[in-house]
């Protein structure tokens, strides 16, 4: 039996949720059935080593002359000769990071079975400006794919309320998660932090980048709570733009001793083990990978009301409103009474209605 030829696009795979996200969708496809083509606008970050090795990958980098003139005839030329070497080669092609406008023409040119990935709720993300939102969906040709994937429930509303035109073609599809992978995985030993007995630790995994993480609350909040004699610890695992200032401000309150800034790290699990809950502080998210992460660690999840928190809460962990005191009740909350898990996380069950969904995609005529 011919193999089906399935293309998938994104900008980088450096840490972060959508690159984790799309290296275990990668690593659920079955190679016996499909050809996999991955292509990169810069084929580089600390998931790269992660691709299955029968994936072809390439990189389709743009131009970044300082002439305009030059550059944009040079990354014309370019799209040109990529779209005919594609078009129409596909039975299926997906733009995974919303983002890539690169990533968008290539997939909408490679097959006619395209699907436009949205990881994030772009209403709040662009502070809930509709004009502002369609802007940017427009940009990366929304209204062309044949279908618009959304990761909760929550942003396909909010995003399809304000951009009727795709209501018909949308659907809600979450990310895989690899959970033999990363039950091995959190068994292995790190140097690089050690559990002082008898302290609460908290882990935060991801991008350091303050519109979306807002890290300032829970450094705010962890201020408050030492002020009042509380005992705890918090690991950041991550980087990004706003990494400087978060450690300056860490700094500037004396919480030296209380926040750590561990850097990025391919694999965050043992970190996990360690913990007592997984802190999120975020004004918005598509379904954070970290959610699935904590919930098939048996973790307590802390975190501000993203996504699809009301199927969680009070199950998995304790979700707050989306500002600085919440944040700091809620850790409160915890270190005075903790909290117990009313639920076992079965992973390979909810990997199984997903794996059906992308197979539904890819084999729609």
């Amino acid at each position: 039996m011919e193999k089906k030829k399935l293309l998938f696009t994104a900008y980088n795979l450096g840490i972060g949720g959508i690159e984790t996200a799309l290296v275990n969708l990668l690593k659920r496809l079955d190679y016996k059935k499909y050809d996999v083509t991955l292509i990169l606008e810069k084929k580089e970050g600390i998931f790269l080593d992660q691709i299955p090795k029968e994936v072809e990958v390439l990189e389709y980098r743009i131009s970044k002359c300082k002439f305009v003139l030059f550059r944009k005839i040079v990354n014309r030329l370019k799209l040109i000769k990529w779209k005919n070497m594609l078009r129409n080669k596909y039975d299926f092609s997906c733009n995974f990071a919303t983002y890539s406008i690169p990533g968008a023409l290539l997939s909408l040119a490679a097959s006619s079975n395209n699907t436009l990935w949205m990881h994030a709720n772009y209403y709040v993300l662009y502070d809930y400006k509709e004009k502002e939102m369609r802007k940017f969906l427009d940009t990366v040709f929304i209204k062309k794919f044949k279908r618009v994937v959304f990761v909760s429930e929550e942003n396909m509303r909010d995003v399809t309320e304000h951009y009727e035109e795709i209501k018909d073609k949308s659907l809600v599809c979450n990310n895989f998660i690899n959970g033999d992978e990363i039950l091995q995985k959190e068994k292995e030993k790190v140097d690089d932090f050690e559990k002082e007995k008898g302290v609460p630790l908290f882990v935060n995994v991801g991008r350091h980048e303050e519109h979306q993480k807002k890290l300032t609350r829970i450094i705010e909040a962890s201020k408050k709570l030492v002020s009042e004699g509380y005992k705890f610890k918090i690991l950041f695992i991550g980087d990004g733009p706003d990494s400087f200032n978060y450690n300056a401000l860490v700094k500037k309150y004396k919480l030296d001793d209380v926040i750590e800034f561990l850097g990025r790290k391919s694999n965050p699990f043992p970190y996990y083990k360690m913990a007592d809950a997984v802190l999120l502080s975020s004004e918005y998210e598509g379904y954070p990978v970290v959610f699935l992460e904590a919930m098939l660690l048996n973790k307590p999840i802390l975190s501000t009301k993203v996504s699809d928190f009301e199927d969680l809460d009070g199950k998995f962990g304790l979700f707050c409103d989306r500002d600085e005191v919440s944040v700091y009740e809620n850790m409160k909350k915890f270190l005075d009474k903790g909290f117990e898990l009313k639920e076992k996380f079965d992973y390979k069950k909810y990997n199984n209605e997903i794996y059906e969904k992308i197979m539904k995609m890819i084999e729609d005529k």
